[in-house]
């Protein structure tokens, strides 16, 4: 595991640190990826995070002077799903970003982590390949911009240089006469890895398709486009052996493999189907999988201290009680809520994001403790389970908890009432698919979900 975490104060500082550190160094923002490849032994050799999640004016997302749409290195996938500049000019990305994890990860995970990480089954990257963008890298040389097509050379490999942060996601906006749609399939509806998704960009004069973006991910080492598709789309109207002619192009492109999750054959299908799903959706103006208006973030909004200095020691506020630890910097939130703090409600379940056993608040906003750096815990406000009860007065989910007998082995409940807790602050009368939207990150073996969404259901009406 890592032997320091920096809770960097601004970007001049990250990249003076980067040049000193270079490739025992990384740069954490979400983590979602980061903690999971240190521990898996993905990223040898990192002995320094260098936090940049509350370095002001890195999470900014806005219509530049060269009219562009410019994406911060910590704009979180629920921050773009909620942002109207990315819902009006660069949907296909709100639709990828409303399919990553869950509300916790996607409170924590970046864009720019998801670029960064470079795996070819990464789910913004294909959108944002198709939409034309190009990326900001900054070292004390200076800021240098590439497209992001050439920005890849394998699975997990770019051309990003040690020393070098990036700065800037820069996207080429849609226009009136564009219209853009992402698909993805995965062996389930919430926290899946795509086994095959894609991206279509179609620009059309009335019916007339003047041109054609298809990208394609989880097909080939990276991302890719399928040419011969989006040729044969040209001066054509996108009626049904158009759109199906076109789909079995993009899978003849595609490069799969087998693995675990799919074999090469299936994966093909798949692409068919993707792509014939988007270039549905674009004609008939809908959506299978939409976007809510008014979408469960599992965040009421607070903003993070802004740290002026860091320190060894971690200094931090949990359920109202200060604490001061020492030598910590080489857990994870979890591990210093349980084992230094003593405070056990949260569970350790899957220590990868997956199960939501270790949901806390931090800073306002359900995370995966599993997965949060335990440095990022100084100067921060955290609240477990413990903190959720009055004294003996349990609060309105705990209470329907009970009621409902949502409890069988009880290693889950922790963090179902978690994000059962925050959903209710950040919704007054959130309905049954708002529940289901909030609990998409918590998993159960036992109860099969009816009466866990029983007891939010009775907590509601209290």
């Amino acid at each position: 595991m890592w032997k320091q975490h920096i809770n960097a104060s601004n970007q001049n500082q990250i990249i003076e640190l980067l040049s000193n550190l270079k490739e025992s160094a990384r740069l954490i923002a979400g983590g979602t990826d980061l903690i999971l490849e240190i521990e898996r032994g993905i990223r040898p050799g990192v002995d320094c995070l260098i936090d940049i999640s509350r370095v002001q004016g890195l999470d900014d997302i806005y219509i530049g002077d060269d009219a562009l749409l410019h994406i911060g290195p910590m704009v979180t996938h629920n921050q773009i799903i909620v942002n109207h500049l990315a819902r009006k000019y660069a949907m296909p990305l709100v639709e990828a970003c409303w399919q990553v994890g869950s509300p916790q990860i996607r409170n924590r995970a970046t864009v720019a982590g998801n670029l960064i990480t470079a795996s070819p089954a990464n789910d913004t990257i294909t959108p944002l390949m198709a939409l034309q963008t190009k990326i900001g890298l900054r070292s004390t040389a200076g800021t240098r911009y590439i497209e992001l097509k050439d920005f890849y050379t394998g699975v997990r490999k770019s051309v990003i240089e040690p020393d070098e942060m990036l700065v800037d996601i820069a996207i080429k906006p849609l226009t009136e006469i564009q219209k853009g749609a992402f698909y993805k399939y995965g062996l389930r509806n919430s926290q899946a890895i795509s086994v095959v998704n894609a991206c279509v960009i179609i620009t059309r004069e009335g019916e007339n398709i003047l041109d054609a973006t298809i990208t394609m991910g989880a097909v080939a080492p990276t991302i890719i486009h399928a040419s011969a598709s989006e040729e044969y789309l040209k001066d054509k109207q996108l009626k049904d052996e158009t759109i199906k002619k076109a789909a079995e192009l993009a899978a003849q492109e595609s490069r799969p493999i087998d693995d675990i999750r799919a074999s090469a054959g299936f994966r093909k299908y798949l692409v068919e189907l993707c792509v014939s799903k988007s270039l549905i959706a674009i004609r008939d103006q809908s959506a299978e999988k939409p976007v809510p208006e008014n979408p469960v973030l599992l965040d009421n909004g607070t903003k993070a201290e802004r740290l002026n200095a860091d320190t060894e020691d971690i200094q931090t506020i949990i359920n109202g009680k200060s604490y001061q630890f020492m030598n910590s910097r080489g857990k994870t939130l979890l591990q210093l809520i349980r084992e230094d703090a003593g405070l056990t409600g949260s569970k350790e379940g899957c220590a990868e994001g997956e199960c939501g056993a270790c949901t806390v608040f931090l800073d306002g906003k359900a995370v995966m403790s599993c997965l949060v750096p335990a440095g990022r815990a100084h100067h921060a406000s955290i609240i477990t389970i413990e903190g959720l009860a009055k004294g003996s007065q349990l609060n309105a989910v705990q209470l329907g908890f009970i009621e409902k007998g949502a409890v069988q082995c009880g290693y889950c409940t922790p963090g179902m009432i978690m994000s059962a807790t925050k959903l209710l602050e950040e919704k007054e009368k959130p309905g049954k698919d708002d529940i289901v939207q909030a609990l998409a990150g918590n998993l159960c073996r036992c109860t099969g979900y009816y009466q866990i969404i029983e007891a939010v259901e009775s907590a509601i009406k209290r």
